[in-house]
């Protein structure tokens, strides 16, 4: 059996977005087709995770206190030995395809890259990584220029990495969807979890899971909040920020628009799946108001517990989200050199929360488009066909 060596910074338990969900099932999937093998930073279980065939690789010793993209170049180097015998390295962000690309310099195999967003396309990660950023992107640059393959998560995706990276063949980009597990993502009517979280239903209740940063456009939709139906309740499900400054920010926000009467709940620990379930469940809207996002795994696991989705219309999301069959798509128009930010902050905001007002006022509507997300879900993004999508690209590299 072909043997196939994934490279990725994050890995269940250890997951902070949607990479690492991606990686996590894509890995069970994929041991019915190929023997998988796991490489990932050092958060993982390295006893009992290494007994499925995952391996957690610390920082270098001496490189504790670099910046994090030193450290990813050091692990990198970890991972490049660690992979040795293996047919083909797949590699999951610029954290781990530097990695991918020494494995395939070194060892001769085929580098399989799977672009789940762009670094150019980041240019807020700088307040993240400083001169790490321009580290970053040199890094993905050259892994994606000189992968054998370049998996892009969505249409818009490989788009970008073709306009991006003009190095790139568009021959070598195969684009393949994330997929969603809507076993695990069904609809939940229970209601135990959100009682211990304090989450009435007795309002209608709106949903957003995301990652603070500028990315996700948080921001943005606390300045929608202001706009909306004055009975609506927000529950935001906000774990992982990029900085510590960024959740303080966050933070101070979220204390603004409770002083302004609005009902918003900050979900800022940890959270349970099942407590996930639910509220996706019970939300009457789901709402994703990114200014960049390649793909957007939350909105499928929204549609797959039967909620409507209110996305921004950018990037892989109109892909996934229908207009006016499961969610309404928001418009957005960039600022010149504003790095996705919307043109008209204001303009953005009230669009956001005139599409959720509406599915808030039109239950009948936003149970119909529930219905259909969920449908969409089940037929158009199942792991198992993500899983032997990816399989088909092994065996055209290998």
């Amino acid at each position: 059996m072909m043997r196939v060596d994934l490279l990725t910074r994050e890995y269940p338990p250890f997951v902070y977005g949607g990479a690492g969900v991606h990686v996590g099932q894509l890995a069970q999937h994929l041991r019915e087709l190929v023997d998988v093998r796991v490489h990932c930073y050092e958060e993982a279980p390295e006893g009992e995770g290494a007994r499925d065939g995952v391996h957690a690789h610390p920082a270098v010793q001496g490189f504790g206190d670099a910046n994090p993209a030193v450290q990813a170049m050091a692990v990198s180097l970890s991972m490049s030995h660690a992979v040795r015998g293996t047919s083909v390295v797949h590699s999951h962000t610029w954290y781990a395809n530097f990695a991918g690309h020494i494995a395939k310099v070194l060892h001769g195999v085929p580098h399989v890259a799977t672009a789940h967003s762009l670094e150019p396309m980041r240019p807020w990660k700088a307040e993240q990584l400083s001169g790490g950023y321009r580290l970053s992107s040199f890094m993905e640059e050259t892994s994606l220029s000189g992968a054998d393959r370049v998996i892009a998560v969505s249409r818009a995706m490989a788009e970008d990495v073709a306009r991006t990276y003009p190095s790139v063949d568009p021959d070598r980009i195969s684009v393949i969807h994330n997929g969603i597990d809507v076993e695990e993502f069904a609809p939940d009517h229970g209601t135990g979890h959100l009682q211990e979280y304090g989450i009435v239903l007795d309002r209608p209740l709106i949903a957003c899971v995301a990652r603070i940063t500028r990315q996700k456009g948080l921001d943005h939709l606390l300045r929608a909040a202001q706009h909306f139906a004055r009975d609506a309740q927000l529950v935001i499900v906000a774990q992982a920020s990029d900085t510590p400054e960024q959740r303080r920010r966050f933070g101070l926000a979220v204390d603004r628009l409770r002083e302004q009467g609005v009902r918003v709940t900050w979900i800022a620990g940890a959270f349970p799946r099942a407590a996930l379930r639910q509220l996706l469940t019970h939300a009457e809207v789901f709402v994703c108001p990114s200014i960049y996002e390649p793909m957007g795994i939350v909105n499928l696991e929204a549609m797959a517990c039967g909620t409507a989705v209110v996305g921004t219309a950018t990037g892989g999301i109109p892909e996934v989200v229908v207009e006016g069959s499961t969610g309404l798509l928001v418009p957005i128009e960039t600022a010149h050199g504003g790095a996705g930010e919307p043109a008209a902050p204001e303009v953005f905001a009230k669009e956001i929360a005139a599409r959720v007002n509406h599915l808030i006022d039109d239950r009948a509507a936003a149970r119909r488009m529930g219905l259909a997300g969920r449908d969409r879900a089940v037929s158009r993004f199942s792991w198992q066909s993500v899983a032997e999508q990816v399989r088909r690209v092994y065996e055209a590299v290998a």
